[in-house]
């Protein structure tokens, strides 16, 4: 098979394209006929290649096969380059910095915070998680004196967030307060991953009924 091409990271639930277009590889499955992300990495599309012309047999020629499907699966980890530190050593460990771009998983909600787990840093999957808040302050840049945390985030949602402190000794303090920033997945109460249909509003293709958040605007 040809050379897989990295083309965009994936999380967990993320459509991938129909079954007419790719075979599922490994770290994605199939539901209703479409091809979806099982795990968090990024996609890579690995095209077969391509089949020989027709085939003489004596005085019979037979009609070359069908062109197979690319392949589409998901990879666990993405390369990180081996980037060094400013004195030439290999970094073993990415860690968030201040100005960072994550991807996290809210894992509970209080009134006044969303506890998450950072899964992703930059480009670079993490190994581990690391923990992190978004406070009720740092939800929104505007009327941040209206904003609730039950209508921003739900737990289970994928949040992409910046990192805007050190925080204390064991979180991260992250914000969504930008356009770009936000919800970029969610799962309904009754179980279904939901489409956005405005900046603070994702919808049930299922069940029509619609779920308040703090919606990311797509790249």
């Amino acid at each position: 098979m040809a050379e897989g091409t990295v083309t965009t990271l994936a999380v967990p639930g993320q459509l991938l394209g129909a079954t007419s277009e790719y075979l599922p590889g490994p770290g994605t499955h199939i539901h209703n006929s479409s091809v979806y992300a099982s795990i968090l990495g990024p996609v890579t599309t690995t095209t077969p290649p391509k089949p020989a012309g027709p085939q003489k047999r004596l005085t019979k020629i037979t009609p070359a096969a069908p062109a197979a499907l690319p392949t589409i699966s998901i990879e666990r980890k993405i390369s990180a380059g081996n980037p060094k530190d400013p004195r030439g050593r290999t970094k073993t460990e990415v860690l968030p910095e201040v100005g960072s771009a994550v991807l996290c998983r809210v894992s509970r909600i209080t009134p006044r915070q969303a506890n998450v787990s950072i899964l992703v840093v930059g480009e670079t999957v993490l190994d581990g998680e690391w923990q992190g808040l978004i406070r009720v302050q740092d939800v929104r840049a505007t009327e941040k004196d209206k904003v609730k945390i039950f209508e921003s985030f739900r737990p289970g949602d994928i949040v992409r967030a910046t990192v805007i402190s050190l925080g204390d000794q064991s979180n991260y303090y992250l914000s969504t307060a930008s356009n770009n920033l936000g919800v970029i997945m969610a799962t309904s109460e009754a179980g279904n991953t939901m489409y956005p249909v405005s900046w603070k509003e994702y919808r049930d293709p299922e069940t029509g009924a619609s779920e308040a958040r703090k919606v990311a605007k797509p790249f």
